[in-house]
């Protein structure tokens, strides 16, 4: 657990297999995306994952080797409707996407804070408790208006109310019988789970919920706002280098849309990240995609400790690239979350960076217990290329802990001429 540096709520989980907020193997937050899918296929429909044992010892080791990663990976289960799984901004973007990778007849989507132009949310919900409330879902209409399941995936419940939210507004345009909320984590207590049998009630609906770990927890204390951080450990000036690469996405990779407000030159997003909509297919279609990057930037590597950093919500393609880049690899994000940092033994969150986000300059970024020593090079993922000098305070950052920075972009600014 760790202090979160938000008067609505004072903590936050800091997941270990995640892939978030601390480094990890990038296959273990592959794996428990198909943990969750097992839990959800044998709790409702008593089909039992032919690796489940394997799964459950390599979340709890943090580690896994590529063997059973690739035997995880091939299996899919079919379920009797095809239902659609939503994955929540920011920090359940990639869970979401590995749970629905285990199955073949389904549609994913994750729900974003960003603001696209020329496009309307099919739906609009709050995240009260958050540093950034509201969520937007950018897929089709087809997504919602059918009877199937809705299939909601989070890191963690402790009241269910983002859930709530979700499903009432979801019910107000597309109403169904069925949905279900699934999480590594499950805090709610009987209040909060009552809550959930209201809204059955209410809307005439069954909301199943799936967690891998379940339990009650309590927090104590204030906000620790004007409490002292611990400053980070820096590198010299002037040992690191700085390299950069384009992958280009091309065509069936690339959408038509950028950021709201964004110039005319501005580079698009892609298309497979779920943002806006993706079926069994287009994941399929992705995941050559995947290994093409990935057999690039393992010929770019320039050391044997390597860390693979995700940016915001653009989490999961990144997580699969670094799983295929060998050895020595390990994975997280950035993120919007501000936590509460300090050296003491036993808490999770000793060093921070923090930072205008390179895409969205009045949005605050972090990374966390990045220190120098650790890392040879660091990979950053980057969706869409942005201006170099909004690049500029990430970097400062970044060069001041790890000797080898490697930006990859997928989407480029329009006549940039640049690329590895």
């Amino acid at each position: 657990m760790g202090a979160r540096i938000n008067k609505k709520r004072s903590f936050l989980f800091v997941s270990k297999v995640l892939g978030k907020h601390l480094a990890v193997s990038p296959k273990v937050p592959l794996l428990a995306g198909a943990a969750l899918a097992a839990q959800y296929m044998e709790q409702v429909h008593g089909a039992v994952h032919p690796a489940k044992q394997e799964l459950k010892e390599a979340i709890v080791a943090g580690e896994a080797g590529e063997l059973l990663l690739e035997a995880v990976q091939q299996h899919s289960f079919t379920l009797p409707d095809p239902a659609v799984f939503i994955g929540f901004a920011e920090t359940a973007t990639a869970l979401g996407h590995a749970m629905f990778n285990s199955f073949g007849n389904a549609r994913f989507l994750h729900t974003t804070r960003e603001e696209v132009e020329e496009l309307r949310s099919a739906i609009n919900f709050e995240e009260e408790h958050s540093h950034a409330t509201s969520h937007r879902c950018y897929a089709g209409t087809e997504f919602f208006d059918h009877p199937y399941p809705i299939i909601l995936v989070d890191d963690e419940s402790t009241t269910g109310k983002t859930a709530l939210n979700i499903i009432e507004s979801i019910q107000e345009v597309f109403p169904r019988r069925e949905y279900a909320i699934v999480t590594l984590l499950d805090w709610r207590t009987d209040e909060h789970r009552e809550a959930f049998r209201e809204a059955e009630k209410v809307h005439g609906i069954v909301i199943r919920e799936i967690s891998l770990l379940s339990g009650s927890m309590r927090a104590e204390g204030d906000s620790i706002e004007e409490v002292p951080e611990a400053e980070p450990n820096r590198l010299s000036a002037g040992e690191s280098q700085v390299f950069a690469h384009t992958l280009e996405a091309g065509s069936g990779y690339e959408t038509e849309w950028s950021s709201k407000g964004d110039p005319s030159a501005a580079p698009h997003y892609l298309s497979v990240t779920g943002r806006f909509g993706m079926d069994s297919a287009m994941q399929e279609k992705a995941g050559s995609f995947i290994s093409r990057a990935a057999a690039e930037l393992t010929g770019k590597r320039k050391g044997s400790r390597t860390l693979c950093l995700g940016t915001g919500e653009f989490m999961y393609i990144p997580m699969r690239i670094a799983s295929e880049m060998g050895e020595g690899i390990l994975y997280h994000s950035t993120t919007r979350s501000p936590i509460h940092s300090v050296r003491k033994k036993g808490y999770p969150i000793s060093s921070k960076f923090s930072y205008p986000s390179p895409e969205h300059r009045d949005v605050r970024h972090f990374f966390y217990n990045v220190e120098p020593g650790m890392y040879d090079e660091v990979f950053v993922f980057m969706e869409r290329e942005a201006l170099e000098e909004d690049l500029q305070p990430m970097l400062a950052h970044l060069t001041s802990a790890v000797p080898i920075v490697q930006l990859v972009y997928f989407c480029r600014r329009k006549g940039d001429s640049h690329a590895s």
